[in-house]
């Protein structure tokens, strides 16, 4: 009985270890799953309303496999719900001449072509290097946060090193000088 019990422990153990090695799996840190495998009822979005056209002959031709008058446009439909311009949508690579200025702004001081590959490809790198430990990875443990906890902004110390720097921050509560000056 006793030796039983001892090769099954080693046999276990062997399991775990291997498990452990064995990291060519895509990461997941949120372990997040559904509890049942029908539709998902946000994914399902509805088409739009059939309208008789005052003029049959300005419709546009068909395009097989393209895009349909009563297809869901929420990205489209959410633009103009906010008061822009849908149309901005379809300007597909270029810069709308509404936006040049704050490229400009933005880029002022260079930008790295390629930049959202790279970065795409260095966080699927830490996210493979902070999966968690074998048993939150057995046990489906959320380790998102604990895994992106290093590269957390400190709210407060970035506050008051802006401060510290003479830089005025309407938007934030007062410091603690400000405050005791009111009282």
């Amino acid at each position: 009985m006793q030796a039983r019990i001892g090769t099954l422990g080693i046999a276990m153990m062997a399991v775990l270890t291997l498990a452990a090695c064995g990291n060519n799996r895509e990461p997941s840190l949120m372990n997040l799953r559904s509890s049942h495998q029908g539709p998902d009822e946000f994914g399902v979005l509805p088409t739009k309303p059939l309208e008789m056209p005052k003029d049959l002959g300005a419709l546009p031709a068909p395009t097989p496999g393209g895009k349909n008058i009563t297809d869901p446009t929420p990205e489209a439909d959410a633009v103009a719900a906010l008061g822009g311009n849908p149309r901005r949508l379809e300007e597909s690579g270029q810069v709308p001449n509404g936006d040049r200025a704050l490229v400009s702004a933005a880029s002022r001081y260079g930008s790295q072509a390629g930049i959202r590959q790279t970065l795409a490809a260095e966080d699927y790198e830490w996210r493979k290097d902070h999966d968690g430990r074998l048993l939150e990875r057995l046990l489906s443990v959320s380790v998102y946060y604990k895994a992106y906890k290093p590269m957390e902004l400190d709210q407060s110390a970035e506050l008051e090193r802006w401060r510290r720097l003479g830089i005025i921050t309407p938007a934030a509560p007062p410091s603690g000088e400000a405050q005791q000056e009111v009282k």
